[in-house]
């Protein structure tokens, strides 16, 4: 079983950007496709951004399109979510996600990912 841990969270203004690391724990991230999710207060958790385990394949939402840029260093164990032009409607807890290791593909469904990281906060500021 992987362990995720979320970090690059933090307060930023409007028009500004910040990049988000995962990195896992136990097994490398190569193994596994990996997602980006979000969850507002009193909302449900959305898609943002997805990689396939080869990283050849990326998918985003609409809303996202243009503006992030998810990543993967598998030498670095780490999977990236590069986060430009922040809107205060971007304000929410970021969190990691994986898939289990019989997939090579993402998807956008939370219910496709078996592991979650914790989180991370990012508010953007208007």
């Amino acid at each position: 079983q992987v362990q995720l841990v979320e970090s690059g969270g933090g307060l930023v203004q409007a028009g500004g950007s910040l990049r988000l690391s995962c990195a896992a724990s136990e097994r490398t991230v190569s193994s596994y496709a990996m997602g980006w999710f979000r969850q507002a207060p009193g909302k449900e958790r959305e898609f943002v951004a997805a990689i396939s385990r080869s990283g050849g394949t990326t998918y985003y939402a609409d809303s996202m399109k243009g503006r992030f840029t998810i990543s993967r260093d598998n030498a670095k164990n780490t999977v990236y979510l590069q986060m430009n032009s922040l809107k205060s409607e971007d304000t929410a807890v970021y969190y990691c996600a994986a898939r289990g290791t019989r997939w090579y593909s993402a998807t956008t469904s939370v219910n496709d990912y078996a592991y979650w990281g914790q989180g991370t906060q990012v508010t953007v500021s208007s």
